[in-house]
């Protein structure tokens, strides 16, 4: 089931810029990269407006991903990519984590909920 390869990062310390005297994005921490599948829920999510105001976590784009449980838990606001894919659209596309991995007692295999980043059809 986890036949993919992907790998899970978050930004890395800012580093100090002496030429533009401003902290720059460190070099990405990969926290994982090993097997793992993302999968759609099913279609679009649907989430209601409360006066105007998005859900913190509004997204059209939900997908589920599936990971070890030997895998650490990814943190909200990480980054998912798919290195290694039998289907060659999938790879390089990448997910943000919008929630930390579900748990349960029966568990296989961990679910973390993600929002698609980015989209395209390669033309």
């Amino acid at each position: 089931m986890l036949t993919n390869k992907i790998r899970i990062y978050r930004p890395g310390e800012p580093v100090f810029n002496p030429d533009t005297g401003q902290y720059e994005p460190g070099p990405p921490v990969t926290v994982y990269e090993g097997p793992g599948a993302i999968f759609p829920t099913g279609g679009p999510s649907v989430v209601l407006h409360i006066a105007g105001q998005a859900y913190v976590d509004d997204t059209p784009s939900r997908y589920r991903l599936l990971t070890p449980l030997s895998a650490p838990v990814a943190s909200r606001e990480d980054t998912v990519a798919v290195v290694e894919a039998e289907d060659e659209s999938a790879i390089g596309r990448t997910w943000r984590v919008i929630d930390i991995g579900e748990t349960s007692t029966l568990s296989i295999v961990r679910t973390t909920w993600v929002d698609q980043n980015t989209q395209t059809t390669g033309a």
